[in-house]
């Protein structure tokens, strides 16, 4: 079977979140054991006849918690396999939106490190602590979810949704957001070299926007940026989750796999 993932225990950062569910999805279907890490927890579980998919808290920014999961699988699954580094926090484009405080000149500091925290020392920290364990392991594979941002700026353009509010009040992508997408990118070259030795793959996935109800005024203007003339469905990156997660690619690390209908092209 193309992408086997059968028996393979994984970890997902973020498992609880719109796409942490895909991700999560994607696993499941080719066969992997699934760990969901987030600190809020679905109640209604969509997974819930998924013997092989469970929920754990988990706090990326604490290395002890990082910890005790990695812990708590290997008491259950005496082994973990696959990292995929997805959690962050992440503006939304909502309409009728006045959020000044993602403009850079009022974006606050208490606000930057928190983003920072969850998007990418959650990622350095769960990458340090099941990397290690990989490495001393036999390998295993790391997978950060980076973003077209990665490799282009935002254009501010898109989230101007008020002719009623003064453009320097405007909601804009916050800077935090390329920051942490790009040093994903970053950190994932530095991981694929760090650990030749202990058989440890790193690549990233970075996805285009995905549709999911936003405003018509935006899905408009952006799907005009895009080669392909629309938004990515949601499950439209299971496959290259799948691929990049499996033995598939093996012989790939250090790469960013780009997946945004053309955009960045243009």
């Amino acid at each position: 079977m193309s992408n086997d993932l059968s028996k393979k225990v994984s970890l997902i950062t973020g498992g609880c979140g719109l796409l942490g569910q895909e991700h999560c999805k994607a696993l499941l279907e080719k066969g992997a054991i699934v760990y969901s890490g987030d600190i809020k927890l679905l109640k209604s579980d969509r997974f819930h006849d998924e013997k092989n998919y469970k929920q754990v808290y988990l706090d990326v920014t604490s290395e002890k918690s990082i910890k005790s999961i990695l812990n708590k699988i290997l008491n259950q699954e005496n082994r973990v396999d696959i990292l995929i580094n997805n959690a962050a926090i992440d503006s939304k484009v909502e309409k009728n939106s006045s959020i000044d405080f993602s403009r850079l000149e009022n974006f606050s500091l208490s606000q930057w490190n928190r983003e920072i925290e969850v998007g990418l020392t959650g990622a350095f920290l769960c990458s340090k602590v099941f990397g290690n364990y990989f490495a001393q392991n036999g390998g295993g594979v790391i997978l950060n979810i980076a973003s077209d941002l990665s490799v282009i700026s935002p254009d501010q353009r898109l989230y101007l949704n008020d002719k009623n509010i003064e453009k320097k009040n405007q909601p804009v992508k916050p800077i935090t957001y390329s920051v942490i997408k790009s040093a994903l990118v970053g950190l994932t070259k530095y991981l694929s070299t760090y650990w030749l030795d202990g058989n440890v793959r790193a690549n990233a996935l970075s996805p285009g926007g995905v549709f999911i109800d936003q405003p018509s005024e935006f899905v408009e203007r952006i799907e005009k940026l895009i080669p392909m003339g629309r938004m990515a469905n949601i499950n439209e990156y299971k496959a290259a989750i799948q691929f990049l997660c499996s033995d598939d690619s093996k012989y790939m690390t250090g790469q960013n796999v780009i997946m945004d209908g053309g955009r960045s092209v243009w």
